[in-house]
């Protein structure tokens, strides 16, 4: 295999990682504390937290456009830090897949979360427990079949982003040229062989992705 079939697919892995690792690091979080959470308004951040799921890639890509486009204020605040604008860079990349992604983790979490019987961690707090410890060793171990789930198909969806990655990081060959954008290119262009060769791929990939979810559930 060429380069040129390689280096999408290294692309997709890296930035699948690194957006897995992020919406692990949030849903745990977030996740954990909206769990046992009541306030006013909670229903409302939930919405917000899940709708990446429901809202069009492109949708997600334009939203991601303004927030962080060169007339927004973070758009700015982060060209003036990094000196340059974060739009058709990796880290764009990395951001699209991170929002897209990050409902299933924070869903998959926050019902592991939710399912871990109260007095568990009760017992553990008269045992002298602390906040971290607590969160740490006690519920994540108990919720981790709903964490290894929801990370799993975290990555998987992250791997597979298209619309938004296309529309904020661009098709920018090694570096935000993923290979759900390349199998599109390939297609417009008429060069099936690479089509399907990524696609084969992807489908492997993504195979394995889901065994994997199923047999954390066992």
């Amino acid at each position: 295999m060429t380069a040129d079939f390689w280096s999408p697919i290294k692309l997709s892995l890296e930035i699948a990682a690194i957006a897995s690792v992020i919406v692990l690091l949030l849903g745990l979080i977030l996740g954990k504390f909206m769990a046992h959470a009541t306030f006013k308004g909670k229903s409302i951040i939930e919405t917000i937290f899940l709708l990446p799921l429901v809202l069009p890639p492109t949708v997600v890509g334009f939203l991601l456009i303004i927030i962080f486009g060169r007339n927004s204020f973070i758009g700015q605040g982060v060209e003036w830090i990094f000196q340059q604008p974060i739009m058709f860079t990796w880290w764009a990349a990395v951001i699209a897949s991170t929002v897209v992604a990050f409902p299933l983790m924070y869903q998959s979490a926050k019902t592991g979360f939710e399912s871990i019987d109260k007095d568990i961690e009760d017992a553990a707090k008269v045992d002298g427990a602390g906040g971290f410890k607590l969160f740490a060793f006690i519920s994540i171990p108990l919720a981790l079949k709903s964490i290894i789930s929801g990370g799993i198909l975290s990555f998987a969806r992250a791997l597979g982003e298209f619309g938004a990655t296309l529309m904020f990081a661009g098709n920018i060959p090694g570096k935000t040229q993923t290979t759900s954008i390349a199998i599109y290119l390939a297609i417009d262009s008429g060069n099936m062989k690479m089509a399907w060769l990524w696609v084969a791929a992807m489908i492997g990939i993504s195979f394995l992705m889901l065994l994997l979810v199923h047999v954390t559930k066992k």
